[in-house]
């Protein structure tokens, strides 16, 4: 049994004219020590995923329908009593804005001691002595200055790495990073990125990193899921994936990168912008941005405008594209007709 099961997990939101699907039929699995990878544009589903695993999706959100097993607990069953035990003790989550997650009134060894002192019986001497311990796991300068200092007295980086501190406080089983580095530069990125990555390999900790940015996952994550309007439309080895990617939108966000374009010229782009989920086009929900819609011939395939793909296996990847499905029935008529 996998350390994370997720499967056919369904999340609306109930609004005014109707409800609204943020995502529809997740399945994954994560294993103890296992770093996945969760990318896509602006909109495409990946922070509400993280947070339904923790089931702290808000109202008028709700999960609608599926599992989320950890340890084969059904998570999103659970009373939030049970639930409590969970959250930030057995999976911890670091959010895109350490400003956001940290209290500004209290002190940074406040705040850890507070976090230690909820999930275990424990004196505030010895929280503090983890707290210090953690704080120097994560390379900060002077932790025991730092203890006794607020939020806004420390840089960006720092805080970020106050938070991944707080992560690892109670060594959870897995963290969810929800794009950890965007309010970061590029120096500290990559600083904050080497140490998550190594605190993970060090303490056996599953990770799920979620991020627009392909080319941290491809140095971080083991696995990897594309997801596009709300649904996943390909998973599989990361590295099988940057090499080889077999959805139109995978290879368009791989050429969007800046190293895949000829210095001096623009930018490649995928054309159009993501659907709005309470107007979804019927079909493939990428169909009205894909450049590879029509055939050899030049007819459009009418399965991209009438039927949602269902995924097909490609090496050891899982791809729901219409186009790959076809090819791969070409090839095996090809193999049979030989």
């Amino acid at each position: 049994m996998a350390l994370l099961e997720v499967n056919q997990l369904d999340v609306r939101f109930a609004l005014r004219k109707g409800e609204v699907r943020a995502l529809r039929d997740i399945n994954f699995t994560l294993e103890r020590g296992e770093r996945l990878g969760i990318v896509g544009e602006s909109g495409a589903g990946k922070s509400v995923a993280a947070f339904a695993l923790l089931n702290l999706i808000a109202k008028p959100g709700f999960i609608a329908g599926g599992e989320v097993n950890f340890e084969g607990q059904t998570l999103n069953t659970m009373s939030e009593r049970r639930l409590r035990k969970v959250r930030g003790n057995r999976i911890s989550m670091i959010f895109q804005d350490p400003m956001m997650t940290l209290n500004p009134v209290l002190s940074i060894g406040e705040q850890m001691v507070e976090s230690l002192k909820a999930h275990r019986r424990i004196s505030t001497k010895r929280a503090r002595a983890i707290a210090l311990d953690k704080l120097q796991q994560v390379q900060i300068p002077s932790p025991e200055t730092r203890l006794d200092q607020y939020p806004h007295e420390l840089s960006g980086g720092m805080r970020q790495r106050i938070i991944i501190a707080i992560a690892l406080l109670l060594d959870p089983d897995i963290i969810i990073a929800d794009e950890p580095t965007t309010a970061l530069d590029v120096t500290i990125q990559a600083e904050i990125m080497a140490l998550l990555l190594n605190l993970c390999e060090q303490h056996n900790v599953g990770l799920i990193l979620i991020t627009h940015d392909l080319g941290v996952v491809s140095q971080v994550t083991q696995r990897m899921l594309v997801m596009y309007a709300g649904r996943v439309i390909e998973q599989g080895p990361t590295r099988e994936i940057i090499n080889d990617p077999q959805h139109p939108y995978t290879q368009g966000l791989i050429n969007a990168l800046p190293q895949m374009a000829t210095p001096g010229e623009q930018l490649n782009q995928i054309r159009g912008s993501m659907p709005s989920l309470s107007n979804l086009p019927g079909g493939c929900a990428f169909h009205p941005r894909c450049d590879f819609i029509k055939r050899a011939d030049g007819q459009t395939r009418p399965a991209c405008v009438e039927q949602v793909p269902g995924f097909v296996t490609s090496g050891n990847c899982q791809v729901a594209c219409h186009m790959v499905a076809e090819m791969q029935e070409d090839r095996r008529l090809k193999e049979e007709g030989q």
